[in-house]
């Protein structure tokens, strides 16, 4: 595996893994190197210094679970904006989206869990619903 430095022609600044450089040539020329950022697909390799490895540790410049970037800072803050003011019902979700629908629960932002057939029938009842771009389980 190899990491490659990269920059998009909007200057923006990312990093990613790719098996080999001939498969970082290849998903290159093929236009699959988009950046991570606004998905330009005009991307390059920046400068870098190889990695050595020492006897210390390198100190880390931020926490992993710190945005990288401006669009994930945003996304971050929606998040907690989202789940600040919104009562996270959990799978009771199309139920109670119904049932404020129908007006017999109080209206209120809700959140939780769908399977996508109840998703999909809310929808089609024309109760406006919309995934999150995050997942609310726990993986750890």
């Amino acid at each position: 595996m190899i990491r490659y430095a990269l920059r998009c022609d909007k200057a923006h600044s990312f990093e990613s893994w790719f098996g080999s450089s001939a498969d970082f040539d290849r998903l290159q020329a093929a236009g699959h190197v988009a950046c991570a950022v606004c998905g330009s697909s005009a991307v390059v390799k920046e400068l870098m210094a190889p990695s050595v490895a020492s006897g210390s540790a390198a100190p880390v410049e931020r926490p992993l679970s710190a945005p990288a970037s401006p669009a994930e800072q945003a996304l971050a803050e929606l998040r907690r904006r989202i789940e600040a003011e919104s009562e996270n019902v959990g799978r009771d979700f199309a139920r109670e989206a119904r049932r404020i629908h129908e007006g017999e629960a109080p209206a209120r932002a809700i959140i939780g869990e769908a399977r996508p057939a109840e998703a999909k029938a809310l929808l089609d009842d024309g109760i406006a619903v919309a995934p999150l771009p995050w997942s609310s389980r726990r993986t750890s």
